[in-house]
């Protein structure tokens, strides 16, 4: 599933796909290339920015519903929260205390 994620979030198009449903979750396919060509003047095909939105649901990052003949989109967080979780910050230690300026 890591290797998924990292995938996903390597491509600069996803990540502003993601961007925009941080700042609007439940967008339809056709809301999110309206934003990607006018907000960030993008000029990709609505099956380029289905096929990234496959990939980042298969990461797990984005979520879709269908209510009728409309499919929504939204943004899953717990997968980033899942990879922060797994490497911890250590502990710090006496020694870096006494170094710290």
């Amino acid at each position: 599933m890591a290797d998924e994620l990292f995938k996903a979030l390597g491509d600069p198009t996803r990540r502003i796909i993601l961007d925009e449903l941080v700042e609007r979750s439940g967008q339809t396919l056709f809301e999110i290339c309206s934003r990607l060509s006018m907000k960030h003047r993008l000029t990709i095909s609505r099956q380029g920015v289905s096929q990234h939105l496959a990939v980042l649901e298969a990461a797990g990052l984005v979520d879709s519903r269908r209510e009728g003949r409309y499919k929504f989109h939204d943004l899953n967080t717990d997968p980033l929260r899942q990879i922060a979780e797994r490497w911890p910050s250590p502990p710090a230690s006496s020694e870096s205390k006494e170094n710290a300026p």
